[in-house]
C-alpha cells in the first residue's frame, strides 16, 4: 500500500504553530510583494475569498475580519522538512512530492492495521509540529491522492481514507470525481476526453488503455491502470524535466535605477542556475526581459527582451550571469520606471549527454573545475541556509527587493527571530 500525507492548509498551519490565536479565525497568506491570496484558512473560504484574489480588491469588511500575512517561505521549507523527518519514524519509504505532500510507501506492512498506523502518524504530526494532517491510503498513487481528497472533504473518514482497488467505496468516489480533479488530468486533456463521453475518474478507469495511449499519451495510460489499482506510474512521470526555467518578480516599487535591476538579474540568474542543475540540464542560451507597469498611468510604457547564446552549453553560474548581464546591458532604457524583469533560460539539454562544439571546445579539466566549484556552491547553500553563498552582494532597501510588510518572524531558522517566552 501507499499512502499520500498532506498537510491541511499548509501555509496557514505553520502560521497557526506559533500564534494560536489564530485558530478559528479567517487567515490568509500572501503571494511575493503582498499581491494576492496564495492560501485560505478554511474561515476565509467561507467568506468567499477566491484563490488568486488581488490584495487591492479585497473588500473592506473581509479585511477588516481577516488576518492577511506575508508568505514566510523560510518557516514553510523548515516546517516541511520537521513533518518529513517524523514519517521517517513510520515507514523507511518517504518521497517528498511538494513542499506539503509526500508519499509514503508500506511495502511489507500488515494491511489489516494501516489505518490505525495512520491514525499514530496523524496524531504524531500534530503533537510535535502543530500541522494537521490528511492520509490517503490505496496500491497505487493516483488512488491514494483520490483517498486523500477524500479525507480531506469528508469528515466520516477522521482524517484517514482508505481506498482497495475493487471496493465500493472506491467505485462510488471515482464515479463521482470529475476527471479534471484528477492528478496528472490537464484542462486540455479533460476536455478532450469529454468528447469520448468521458467525464468522470470511474469513466476513464473503465476506458480501453491501448486507446487512450493512442489518442492521448503513455502518460494517461498509465493513470488508467493506476485507478484499477495497478501501480504504474513514478513520480518521474509526471515531473518531466523543463525544457525552459524562468525566474521573474515583480518590484517592491517602480525603479529606474540600472543598479538595481542589475542586482534583480543577478539574483534571478543565479536561482535559475541552480533550479537547472537541480534537474541535471544545461541551457544554450538566456533571454533577459523588463517591462514596465502597462496600468500605470502617466508612465512611458517600454517593453523589451534579448536573447544571449552561449558559445556551449552550461550551468556554471558564473557564466549564465554573464550572458544576462549582457541582455541587460542591450535592453535597458534610461527614463523609464520598470515594474518588472526576469531570466529565462533556453534550449536546455540532459548535462550528460550534450555534445560539445567542434569550433569552440571546452577542456575538460575546466569543465571539471566548473562542476565541483558550481557542487560546492550547491552543497553549502543546501545545507548552510540559501544564499550562505552568492554572486555579488545585494544593497538593503533596494526597489526590487520584495515588499512583505506582514511577515511573521522566522521563528525555526534565524537566531535573531526566535519566539521570546515572558514569565510571571
Amino acid at each position: 500500500m501507499i499512502a499520500l500525507v498532506d498537510c491541511n492548509n499548509f501555509y496557514v498551519s505553520c502560521e497557526r504553530a506559533f500564534a494560536p490565536r489564530l485558530e478559528g479565525r479567517p487567515v490568509g497568506v500572501l503571494s511575493n510583494n503582498d499581491g494576492c491570496v496564495v492560501a485560505r484558512s478554511n474561515e476565509l473560504k467561507a467568506l468567499g475569498v477566491a484563490m488568486g484574489a488581488p490584495l487591492h480588491l479585497l473588500p473592506p469588511a473581509i479585511r477588516r475580519q481577516a488576518v492577511l500575512l506575508s508568505s514566510n517561505y523560510a518557516l514553510y521549507g523548515d516546517m516541511s522538512r520537521r513533518v518529513n523527518r517524523i514519517l521517517e519514524e513510520f515507514s523507511p519509504d518517504v518521497e517528498a512530492y511538494s513542499i506539503d505532500e509526500s508519499f509514503i510507501g508500506f511495502s511489507g506492512f500488515a494491511t489489516e492495521g494501516l489505518e490505525a498506523h495512520a491514525q499514530r502518524l496523524r496524531e504524531t504530526v500534530r503533537r510535535d509540529t502543530g500541522i494537521p494532517v490528511c492520509v490517503g491510503l490505496a496500491p497505487t498513487r493516483v488512488l491514494a491522492k483520490v483517498a486523500n481528497h477524500a479525507a480531506k472533504k469528508q469528515a466520516a473518514f477522521e482524517g484517514v481514507c482508505r481506498l482497495d482497488a475493487d471496493g465500493p467505496a472506491t467505485r462510488a468516489l471515482l464515479e463521482g470525481l470529475p476527471v479534471t480533479e484528477l492528478w496528472g488530468v490537464a484542462r486540455r486533456t479533460a476536455e478532450r476526453l469529454a468528447l469520448m463521453e468521458i467525464h468522470t475518474a470511474w469513466q476513464l478507469r473503465e476506458a480501453d488503455p491501448k486507446q487512450v495511449r493512442r489518442r492521448f499519451s503513455v502518460v494517461l495510460e498509465r493513470i488508467v491502470w493506476e485507478l484499477r489499482g495497478r501501480p504504474a506510474i513514478v513520480l518521474d512521470d509526471l515531473e518531466a524535466p523543463r525544457q525552459r526555467i524562468m525566474v521573474s518578480r515583480s518590484f517592491g516599487r517602480l525603479t529606474g535605477a540600472f543598479a538595481d535591476l542589475q542586482e534583480a538579474v543577478r539574483q534571478h540568474a543565479a536561482r535559475g542556475a541552480e533550479k537547472l542543475r537541480g534537474q541535471g540540464s544545461q541551457a544554450r542560451a538566456v533571454m533577459v526581459f523588463l517591462r514596465t507597469n502597462p496600468h500605470q498611468v502617466g508612465e512611458r510604457q517600454y517593453r523589451n527582451s534579448a536573447v544571449v547564446p552561449l558559445p556551449a552549453p552550461s550551468d556554471d553560474s558564473r557564466e549564465l550571469l554573464a550572458a544576462a548581464a549582457r541582455g541587460l546591458a542591450a535592453i535597458f532604457l534610461e527614463g523609464v520606471r520598470y515594474q518588472k524583469c526576469g531570466v529565462m533560460l533556453l534550449d536546455l539539454v540532459e548535462a550528460e549527454r550534450h555534445q560539445l562544439s567542434l569550433l569552440a571546445p571546452r577542456r575538460e579539466a575546466e569543465r571539471g573545475r566548473s562542476q565541483r566549484l558550481m557542487a560546492a556552491v550547491d552543497r553549502l547553500n543546501r545545507e548552510m541556509g540559501r544564499d550562505t553563498v552568492r554572486f555579488g552582494l545585494p544593497r538593503t532597501g533596494t526597489a526590487w527587493a520584495l515588499r512583505c510588510e506582514r511577515r511573521t518572524p522566522r521563528y525555526t531558522t534565524r537566531w535573531d527571530e526566535l519566539m521570546r517566552v515572558r514569565t510571571g
